[in-house]
């Protein structure tokens, strides 16, 4: 246990970036490493995974910001003993194959259609736009004192059937309430 709470808050450090440049590389790579500790502490239902030896899929949708980060974060590593697959999509359709989805701030147009087709599966979302956890989504990245940050919505999160640890719960500023209305 020490071991991971170390690793919380090293990644909480490390989480330092330039807010006037929101696509510079430090910025996703600090987000790549979060997704990849999302990975670990996060409880998906059993039924989320057909076979014990399937890997958890993390799928980015629309543009890429994060390169070759996502690659580099998760590069023979694991979570929960399973391996972590990145796949890149471009249609809704696809979304069913995701444990966790991040949504690029490319779709925000969709995103209500996004998040209807995720709403009550057990795909954790993850976005980086303004109020996309009042509006439904898992967790959400926000730049706050210059450092990447990130905030819960834990009724959605349940509602998706995903137990997320308290160690990550510490971290996050937590949304409740539900979804609002765009």
């Amino acid at each position: 246990m020490p071991r991971v709470l170390s690793l919380i808050i090293l990644f909480a450090v490390c989480a330092v970036t330039n807010a006037a440049d929101t696509s510079s590389p430090g910025e996703y790579q600090v987000k790549a490493a979060f997704l990849y500790n999302f990975a670990k502490f996060v409880e998906w239902p059993t039924e989320a995974f057909p076979a014990t030896n399937t890997a958890i899929i993390l799928c980015i949708l629309g543009e890429d910001p994060f390169g070759i980060d996502l690659e580099q974060a998760v590069k023979g590593k694991t979570a929960n003993g399973k391996e972590l697959t990145i796949r890149r999509i471009k249609e809704v359709q696809e979304l069913k194959i995701c444990h966790i989805l991040f949504i690029s701030s490319s779709e925000k147009k969709r995103l209500s259609q996004i998040l209807e087709v995720t709403k009550n599966s057990s795909i954790l979302t993850v976005g980086e736009m303004d109020r996309f956890a009042k509006l439904g989504g898992i967790i959400n990245f926000v730049i706050e004192e210059n450092k990447v940050r990130f905030e819960i919505n834990v009724d959605v999160a349940e509602q998706a059937g995903l137990k997320i640890n308290s160690k990550l719960l510490k971290l996050a500023r937590i949304v409740k309430k539900g979804f609002d209305k765009e």
